[in-house]
């Protein structure tokens, strides 16, 4: 993919699936206030792509750079077939993350229920990634930073 990563990007994958679970978080927020569903399905776009990114890192030892989520899910399914099953809700997340944040001519217009409905789609995506890593949300603890 073209930029790269940036030096400073975490290579701990759990790291990404614990702000993977804060997006996810923000989504179940936002819901409350309906001119906030276009940042839901940006944060449900976030959360979905940092699973991703950190199983690959968690099986490959890589972080992969990019936002492609289709892309990012067919490299997940060489190590794991049942990320297969994942891929239709990849193509249809995979264009929130533009255009959930940009004005365009032909916006995106979610409703309640769309967005919930992202809401337990990426959940479950998120449930799924974490039991193939057996990541715990609630015992994660940040990386200290140097004094």
């Amino acid at each position: 993919m073209s930029r790269g990563y940036r030096d400073g990007d975490s290579k701990r994958y759990f790291d990404w699936l614990y702000y993977a679970a804060i997006d996810l978080r923000a989504a179940k927020l936002l819901l409350s206030d309906e001119r906030c569903y276009n940042m839901v399905a940006f944060h449900c776009q976030q959360a979905f792509e940092k699973a991703v990114k950190g199983y690959l890192l968690y099986r490959r030892h890589h972080l992969y750079d990019g936002h492609n989520l289709p892309w990012l899910c067919k490299q997940a399914m060489q190590e794991d077939e049942h990320f297969r099953d994942r891929l239709p809700l990849a193509s249809l997340v995979n264009h929130y993350y533009i255009e959930a944040r940009y004005p365009a001519d032909f916006l995106l217009q979610l409703d309640e229920e769309s967005a919930s409905e992202l809401i337990v789609s990426v959940n479950d995506m998120l449930t799924f990634v974490n039991s193939l890593v057996k990541f715990d949300f609630q015992s994660y603890r940040q990386k200290k930073m140097p004094t």
